[in-house]
């Protein structure tokens, strides 16, 4: 039988479950990744667990997000993770080294395994053959302990590639195509696997761009061949010896096939405030901007910021634009420099910061309010620059580069110069130094964990009643974010990992009156509409909430990363069974939920009685695996319930 390249994967490491579309599946793990932000949960949930040492094959620790030290507490959280890294055998990045993304694909991605990352954009990783899934830190710190990762078998939706990219349009334009085709809904449920003759200009880095951005369609993962290009890569960065051939058998067959034409495509852009917000540049081109920012994980390659070099060479950047260079990685910025290309970038007026993730989460680099920034970066959430009332656009870098130079929105086809051919120089050798390894086994048991008073273990959840009468403290439209929930930037990440002090800032831009609403109230009610909880894994979305007294969400859907983290931390994720009753219910509503133990044991449906009378039905999608996580409180309790078994 002839099978796609996912089928492969799958099967290769394949525990438990039939992967028919639907059913769940636990996979063996290979790697783990984790970024700071969200890996000091995950940190502090592995010793929740009471286990002294990983047990899955590589785990590595980046700090790329928490950069900005305006005072000690991102520092302090720094030598946590060091710390926490040493007592359980995880590799160290220290910060300034880059964004765990790109790194990790240099130093530790390997075609053919599965890799878990506490960071919705680890599929980026599907660049170079591996099934990469982003997940919260729960079940992060799960596959720490040598448990298999658990989801429910997607689709896989074949994108058959041909032709060849056109001057000025690069990897970042064909992203924003399929965006513009599926909108940031579309790949739910499915796995994009990436097939054709057009894969023959695409770099590997070309295949991280597209890769990284397929979690803003939705999509599980996305998977491209480990072939030729692929094996380059891994050469240029000393590993030729980890490259394996992978590709799909002739004639496999796909659940979904689409056909694009590379040839066909033009300089695209995302207007605020959603990446499936798509147009041509050309429709929007004339309007004056502020910001022009390159980088980040959705743009980290070495041509990114070489193409942009070339461009502005001998010019300078308008000078009402800030041209915001965002080095992905320590690696980069080296051989930026070595080529002299760094020196072009600064000649032209550019800001150079720090290798990390900085701007795109809001760390820093923040731009005026209501002014037009054009941004690499991934997503264009409102806020999520870390200015409240931004218009952020996404593009490519030479979009970018080309209206940084003009001041306006440009096509970057109107500059009448001749497009820059960057081909990555011969490699001096590569400086893996800064990446610090495992201590070994004996060495590690006397390391302490350094924490201090904004970096608290993680508290005790009670488990899901039978039966309760609950308000409804907020209801919610369509698309809200993690962002939305859990608001990021310098003021508040600092908080991610305490989650007490971040409860004051949930929902912050929605209705900054939650957080109080909710500590009277105590356990209540949230209703959303569709795609509830889409964008960053960041899993305190869930807690905070569920520490202030959130027991369930009724929502129109769910985004999968957000419904598997409140699953994990035992809160109760219910569809309407009818999406109209979504306009029968309004903030203030009482609800009464009789027999929910037995009803989530027995089957999918549960019904919510009114204070009138009335009555409501819903629907889960829960396996009985998961059922039993809720039902024990959550993810942690269950392993416990399970390991004292």
């Amino acid at each position: 039988m002839a099978l796609n390249l996912t089928q492969k994967l799958i099967r290769a490491h394949l525990v438990e479950g039939d992967p028919a579309p639907g059913h769940e599946i636990a996979l063996s793990v290979d790697q783990v990744l984790l970024q700071d932000v969200l890996g000091t949960l995950a940190m502090l949930e592995f010793e929740a667990m009471g286990l002294d040492r990983i047990r899955v094959g590589l785990a590595a620790q980046y700090i790329d997000h928490n950069l900005v030290q305006a005072d000690h507490m991102n520092a302090d959280e720094h030598m946590f993770l060091r710390s926490a890294c040493r007592r359980f055998g995880v590799w160290y990045s220290k910060p300034g080294n880059g964004i765990s993304h790109p790194v990790h694909m240099a130093r530790f991605g390997k075609p053919g395994q599965v890799l878990v990352g506490s960071d919705s954009h680890t599929p980026a990783a599907g660049a170079l053959g591996m099934l990469a899934f982003g997940a919260g830190g729960a079940d992060v710190a799960l596959a720490m302990a040598g448990e298999p990762l658990r989801l429910r078998m997607p689709l896989v939706h074949c994108v058959r590639l041909t032709g060849r990219l056109p001057d000025w349009v690069s990897a970042k334009d064909v992203i924003l195509e399929l965006l513009r085709c599926h909108g940031t809904e579309g790949g739910v449920g499915r796995i994009f696997e990436y097939v054709g003759p057009g894969l023959e200009g695409l770099s590997a880095m070309d295949r991280h761009v597209i890769a990284n951005m397929g979690a803003e369609m939705g999509a599980t993962t996305s998977v491209f061949p480990s072939d030729d290009a692929v094996r380059q890569f891994l050469a240029d960065e000393g590993r030729e010896t980890d490259w394996t051939a992978l590709q799909a058998d002739s004639g496999a067959a796909y659940d979904e096939i689409e056909d694009l034409d590379l040839s066909s495509l033009e300089p695209l852009i995302a207007l605020p405030s959603s990446p499936g917000n798509v147009v041509p540049v050309r429709q929007v081109v004339g309007q004056e901007i502020y910001q022009a920012y390159i980088g980040s994980s959705a743009n980290p390659g070495f041509r990114d910021y070489a193409v942009v070099a070339h461009m502005v060479r001998g010019q300078q950047a308008h000078d009402r634009v800030s041209l915001d260079i965002n080095p992905s990685s320590r690696e980069v910025l080296e051989v930026l420099a070595a080529e002299g290309l760094l020196a072009d970038l600064v000649h032209a007026g550019a800001r150079i910061h720090q290798a990390g993730c900085n701007g795109c989460i809001g760390m820093g680099q923040a731009p005026a309010s209501g002014r037009i920034s054009l941004r690499t970066v991934p997503r264009n959430f409102a806020g999520r620059s870390g200015t409240r009332e931004d218009s952020v656009f996404l593009c490519s870098p030479e979009t970018a580069a080309a209206s940084a130079l003009t001041g306006v929105i440009t096509d970057p086809r109107d500059l009448g110069l001749a497009y820059p051919r960057v081909t990555p120089p011969a490699r001096r050798g590569v400086n893996t130094a800064v990446l610090v390894p495992p201590l070994p086994e004996g060495e590690a048991r006397d390391v302490a964990l350094e924490k201090t008073a904004n970096i608290a273990s993680i508290s005790e959840l009670t488990a899901v009643p039978d039966s309760f009468t609950l308000p409804i403290l907020l209801k919610t439209g369509d698309d809200v974010s993690t962002d939305d929930i859990v608001p990021a930037g310098t003021r508040v990440m600092p908080f991610w990992s305490n989650i007490e002090r971040l409860g004051a800032f949930v929902f912050e831009q929605m209705d900054p009156g939650y957080p109080e609403r909710a500590r009277t109230a105590g356990d209540h009610i949230i209703v959303g509409g569709k795609n509830y909880g889409q964008g960053s894994s960041r899993e305190n979305a869930a807690l905070a909430p569920r520490d202030l007294g959130l027991r369930v969400i009724l929502a129109r859907s769910f985004a999968r990363i957000h419904w598997q983290n409140l699953v994990n931390f035992g809160v109760l994720p219910l569809t309407f069974a009818d999406p109209a009753d979504y306009d029968r219910l309004s903030q203030g509503d009482m609800l009464s939920f009789a027999g929910v133990r037995a009803a989530l044991r027995q089957g999918t449906s549960l019904c919510a009685r009114r204070a009138d009378g009335g009555s409501i039905a819903f629907q889960h999608a829960l396996s009985p695996r998961q059922v039993e996580v809720l039902l024990a409180g959550g993810v942690i309790n269950w392993l416990m319930l399970r390991t004292a078994a």
